[in-house]
Formats: structure tokens, sequence, C-alpha cells
């Protein structure tokens, strides 16, 4: 099905803020793997099975995220909340996807240890693989309609050789910039009519009212929390200000949190460690992790109130800046020039989620020859049986028990 195809879809057909709600809730309890993971649980369940936008517009939206400080997939899964529903939608999409891990990691603070023993931990080892071979169908599929010649198929290629020298958050956004230029350079065509853009209902009033509320944050928390004097202003700058200045979203926020908790003396650095662990396991975004942080906190607020806190902190710049740009990607997308710069950037988004696929998804969960032989049997599962997503997760799941019982 083409764009223009989903294009008119997204402008008549709406979903409810409860559809919305039961998809995210379902890969908000699936969906572990990381950042890269999610992005293929997304397709396979949003592009594929639902249909609610088409390939080339996911892998615009994923592209635009990517260079967008913040968590990048779960800001895919807010503008997709947003196409579908409005921005009830959005808010449906946030709360059903960051809330199973936000509970389980603050149920964890309070010493809910759930993943402990070797069945917990062959139920994770399963999850780990069952990603790898989730990833595996969103490279796979999305190499073929994106890099459908040899121009970015290069492309994709240079993206991986760019993350091979540098494989940090600096070294992505240096593969999407070259991929953008060497759209420019190599893949100028046939401009696509505007009537493919997607709507996603958002105005440039809205967009700039966004950008000016994240920088009035940005600048005036620190300044209000220090006048004020207030712990709980302290707290939400410090997660906000985490959440402004990441690139690239998961690990990369790591250092930020470490600063903002450990350095002050809010977190004990054992706790801080414990709390990394835990959030290793669980599904949805890692930014959850900040949830687990605001809940052990040394002064308050801390617990259920600290967590609220932090968590909201910690997503709000992204989203903010993802409304900011909306309304100007709508109409800088239809343009022939920028459609060369996307093919590029496409191309590139391919080339890093190749590299991802096998360092850290293949590396950290394929670890001898059952669990290769379990990955290939999902990936199997996906592609040649259409086998749905949920099933894979469950049978993968019970052999990564059978495989740790061994």
């Amino acid at each position: 099905m083409t764009d223009h195809v989903h294009g008119d879809r997204d402008r008549v057909t709406r979903g409810s803020f409860g559809e919305v709600f039961r998809v995210f809730l379902k890969l908000g309890l699936t969906s572990f793997g990381g950042p890269i993971a999610h992005l293929g649980y997304f397709r396979a369940e949003l592009v594929e099975r639902r249909r609610w936008i088409g390939e080339s517009g996911y892998a615009d939206l994923v592209a635009l995220c990517q260079f967008l400080p913040g968590p990048a997939s779960s800001q895919v899964g807010f503008a997709l909340g947003l196409l579908r529903a409005g921005f009830f939608g959005a808010l449906a999409a946030f709360l059903a996807f960051t809330l199973p891990s936000a509970i389980l990691l603050v149920a964890f603070a309070y010493g809910a240890d759930v993943f402990g023993g070797p069945i917990g931990h062959g139920v994770i080892s399963g999850l780990k693989i069952v990603a790898v071979a989730i990833v595996a169908q969103a490279v796979w599929g999305m190499a073929r309609s994106l890099c459908p010649d040899r121009e970015r198929a290069t492309i994709a290629v240079g993206a991986v050789l760019v993350l091979v020298v540098s494989g940090d958050a600096l070294g992505q956004i240096a593969a999407i910039v070259l991929g953008a230029l060497a759209g420019l350079a190599w893949c100028r065509g046939r401009a696509v009519a505007a009537s493919t853009q997607l709507s996603f209902g958002v105005s440039r009033k809205i967009g700039i009212a966004c950008l000016i509320l994240f920088a009035t944050l940005l600048v005036g928390l620190p300044l209000l929390a220090s006048g004020v004097g207030s712990q709980s202003l302290a707290v939400f700058n410090a997660f906000y200000r985490s959440g402004s200045l990441v690139f690239g979203g998961g690990h990369v926020v790591l250092p930020l949190l470490e600063a903002e908790t450990v350095r002050t003396g809010w977190v004990s650095a054992d706790a801080f460690l414990a709390g990394y662990g835990a959030a290793q396991a669980m599904p949805g975004p890692l930014f959850t992790f900040a949830a687990y942080l605001g809940a052990v906190l040394g002064p308050a607020p801390n617990a259920i109130v600290g967590a609220t806190i932090a968590l909201v902190a910690i997503f709000l710049p992204g989203f903010l800046l993802l409304l900011a740009a909306l309304p100007f990607w709508d109409v800088l997308r239809g343009r022939s020039k920028m459609q060369a710069i996307m093919r590029g950037v496409n191309a590139a988004v391919v080339g890093i989620l190749g590299a991802a696929l096998y360092d850290p998804v293949f590396t950290s969960a394929v670890v001898d020859r059952r669990s290769f032989a379990l990955a290939l049997t999902c990936f199997a599962l996906l592609m040649v049986w259409s086998a749905p997503p949920w099933l894979v997760v469950l049978l993968g799941t019970l052999g990564g028990v059978l495989i740790g019982a061994r």
C-alpha cells in the first residue's frame, strides 16, 4: 500500500483514546530490548498489522525523532498516538507504553525483586532473544523498502561504517547528517505529491508555543528552584534537564542522571546501579529508570510522588520538541529537496538499525548455540510463518526458561 493511501487514511480514519491505549499497553508489556527493538515492535504492530501509517512515513518519523533530544522510541509512539487519535491519543500512547515498566521499577524500589532466581533469568534471556528476531525483521523489511537501489544501499552501509568507528550517540547523529548530504547528492527524483503528508493536527502556533515553553522551562527552572528553595522544583529541574540534553535516548541518559542524582547525594551509587540493572529487564522505554530514581531519592519528595515528578519531567522536553517540530515537518517533507534528504536519512537509519542489531541486541542476547537456534526459530516464525509478535514473545520466553533450566 502506498503512502498516498495511508495519507488519505490518516485524514479519514481516526481512532479513540481506548483503542490507542489498548494497542500501546500491549506494546508496553511486551516491547523488550531497548529503543531499537521498540521501533521494530512498533513497525510490526502499527505499520504492517494495523496500517496506521505507511512504511516511508514511519521511516520519516523515526528519522525526525532520531534528530531530536529525548527518548526516540517514546517520541515515535507519542507521534503515532497523535496521528491516530489526536492529543488524547498521544496521551494514551505515552501512558500505556510507559506505565508498565515504571510501575515495575517503583515496585523494585520498594524491594519487590520480581526477577530473581533461575526462572526470572530465563525469562529475561528469552525476551532478549525475541528482541533479536524482532529487530532483524524490522531491518530486513525496512531495507527492502528504503534501500531499493545501489545509492541508498551504499548510504546504509556507510552508516554502519560510521558507527563502527564511533558507536556513541554522536556517531548516530553523524551517520544521519552524512546520510542527508548523500541523499541530497544521489537521491533526487520525482517529488511525491503533497497530499501524502501526514496530518498530525498540530498547528504552527501550537508548535511555536511548545518551543517557547521548552526553552522557558530549561532556562527558568534552575532559577526558580534556586530562588524558591523547593526540593520538588529541584527534582523536576534535574530530570527535565537530563531529558533536554540527551541525544540518542536510552543508555545515553544514564551519565546525566548519575550526575544529577548520585553526585548530588540524592541517590547512593549502589542504589543507582541496582536500579539500572533492573531497568534492563523491563519492557518499554529505559527512561522509566527515572521513576525508580524518583522513588528512592534521599530527600523528599520520593516514593510515588517523587517517581511521578521524575517521570513527567524527563519525558516532557522530548515531547515538547516533537510537537514544536511536527507542524513544520508536515510542510518540509513535501518538498523535493527535503524528500531527497529524507531518502538518504532513511537509508542511514536502516544502517543504524543494522549496526544496533549486532551490538547491543545480538551480542547481549545470543551467547551460545542454543540461544542462536532460538533466535533463528523466532525469526523464521515472524518472517516465514507470519506468526503474531505476541505469540513469538510467548514462545521465546518459554524457550529462554527451558534453555536456562539446562
